[in-house]
């Protein structure tokens, strides 16, 4: 009889058979064995009762339970085509197509440019040796970033960063309250955003996608490229 057939008493004896567990390591350890292999795992007798237990015969019912459980179609789900970087500004959660993201960068002190700053323009930030515009998104956007915080209570710490964005031949740098990070989702899952923001949708935002943070679940404004690419250039005209 093949080890592949073999008997459940036969099974059984070889289960019996564990004496790694009365004279060996995990016994009295008063198996002369012990002197040469050290330990049972480098035993033969160790590794012939593993390969055993190894090839005893699949109990029927488990192996329906198992047949069953694998020919459950998969859930249909849409592809994941496109990416985003999530960021907060006050309680507002909002995401920037990763194709306009660059950086992001420590948060900077911002220089008033003479009769030049003002309303989403604030001036201009050092990011890494570059004199950069630095835009308020939430006056672009007309969020209220005096909002209340609009991170979970179960959170500790958040770090406010400069949001580095290259639009065109032009390079942004945003300060935003909070950068989470990079996003992944399916661009036919994109909701109408009317059903997200605190007031009415800006004409910035390309929809609504669902985002997992802190262990919570998260309606996040994804900004539309182009149109943002077309606000940021305009405040320089």
């Amino acid at each position: 009889m093949s080890a592949h057939t073999m008997s459940a008493q036969e099974t059984n004896a070889a289960e019996l058979n564990d004496c790694w567990r009365r004279i060996g390591v995990a016994g009295d350890r008063s198996c002369p064995a012990l002197r040469e292999h050290v330990h049972c795992r480098n035993c033969p007798v160790y590794a012939d009762a593993a390969q055993r237990r190894l090839q005893r015969p699949v109990d029927p019912a488990y192996r329906a339970d198992w047949a069953r459980e694998l020919a459950r179609p998969l859930p249909t789900q849409s592809a994941l085509d496109a990416a985003a970087l999530v960021f907060r500004i006050g309680a507002e959660w909002l995401a920037a197509p990763m194709a306009l993201v660059a950086s992001v960068a420590p948060l900077a002190r911002v220089h008033r440019l003479p009769h030049r700053s003002g309303g989403a323009l604030l001036g201009i930030v050092n990011v890494d040796g570059r004199l950069l515009p630095a835009v308020s998104l939430a006056a672009l956007l007309g969020i209220d970033a005096t909002q209340p915080d609009g991170a979970p209570p179960d959170r500790r710490h958040a770090f406010a960063r400069l949001l580095v964005l290259a639009a065109g031949a032009q390079t942004y740098a945003l300060p935003v309250d909070e950068v989470h990070g990079v996003l992944r989702h399916a661009s036919k899952a994109v909701r109408a955003p009317a059903a997200t923001l605190q007031r009415t949708p800006s004409a910035l935002l390309a929809g609504v996608i669902g985002a997992e943070a802190f262990g919570a679940a998260l309606d996040v404004g994804l900004l539309d490229a182009a149109l943002l690419e077309q606000g940021l250039r305009g405040l320089l005209r």
